[in-house]
């Protein structure tokens, strides 16, 4: 797409954000570590923290900070045999969104293969208690794929979503290097595809691409055509980052005006909302996001 850097070379200015600081960003620390909550601002090294954070938003990691997949991207511990789930996450996380006042909450999961449903009901399990103490909130949550599970998918459906979230990360072709083994792409489209047949009440559908992996740009038309073609609404793109030496290296920094081209044919494909820029993430701002189509 453009040229080539070495990944040894350091962040382009674009791609530089200051370190999280401010009394609200503090209190929210605390207050996560006192409710024994992961998020994956803080599990996935987030660029964005210090921002959301500072305007009262945060991505709830549910199911633990152990994932049970090893996706060479990702900055989140991993082991085949994690602990058992926290009984009492649903309350500290419900009585977190009510501390943080939130009207919209994006709650993440790491992938509990290990688990017979997946970790399932324990997400419904923390819905139901989050919209039990916070009347009127709206939830996003954001998926594993749970081995494409029909009864794990139809038992997340038994509560009311406003999004329904779940990433295929990169293209095809460099998908089997990117994500674990038991990932798929082709599968990922079917669980964005089968959400909205599920689902019994109206729902958006999203999903993410990391750019800068070695994708070339017919590849990330194509992606987005796949994710078209199976009736996602939203897409975000953003640069992938290497979080430490033992990750995947970047093959290139995207620069901006490349998110801009890759942003404007999105919308030119009929996704109701684009986030495409460096520093987008799945729930850069999905509040506003949400707003904007549910009016």
């Amino acid at each position: 797409m453009n040229e080539k850097k070495p990944s040894s070379i350091g962040k382009p200015d674009w791609l530089k954000t200051p370190l999280p600081s401010g009394a609200v960003y503090f209190d929210i620390k605390k207050d996560l570590r006192a409710r024994r909550l992961s998020t994956v601002c803080e599990e996935a090294k987030c660029p964005n923290i210090g921002e959301c954070w500072a305007t009262n938003t945060a991505t709830f990691m549910l199911l633990g900070d152990t994932c049970t997949r090893a996706c060479r991207f990702c900055h989140i511990k991993t082991s085949s045999a994690p602990p058992h789930p926290d009984p009492d996450e649903p309350l500290n996380v419900a009585e977190s969104c009510l501390s943080m006042k939130l009207k919209y909450v994006v709650m993440t999961m790491v992938n509990r293969d290990d688990l017979p449903d997946g970790g399932a009901a324990h997400i419904v399990r923390v819905v139901e208690k989050v919209q039990e103490l916070n009347p009127g909130i709206v939830v996003e949550l954001l998926v594993g794929d749970f081995g494409a599970n029909e009864e794990a998918l139809s038992q997340l459906f038994k509560v009311r979503m406003g999004v329904f979230a779940h990433n295929v990360e990169t293209v095809e072709r460099l998908s089997p290097r990117v994500r674990d083994a038991r990932a798929h792409y082709r599968q990922s489209l079917e669980v964005l595809r089968r959400a909205k047949q599920i689902a019994t009440y109206p729902v958006f559908t999203k999903s993410a691409i990391m750019l800068g992996l070695g994708e070339t740009y017919e590849e990330i038309v194509q992606t987005l055509h796949d994710l078209r073609a199976n009736d996602v609404d939203i897409v975000t793109l953003g640069q992938y980052m290497r979080p430490t030496k033992q990750h995947l290296s970047v093959k290139e920094w995207v620069k901006p005006e490349v998110f801009s081209q890759v942003g404007a044919l999105a919308r030119e494909l009929g996704f109701l909302a684009v986030a495409s820029a460096p520093l987008v993430r799945s729930s850069y701002k999905a509040s506003e996001v949400y707003s904007q189509l549910s009016k």
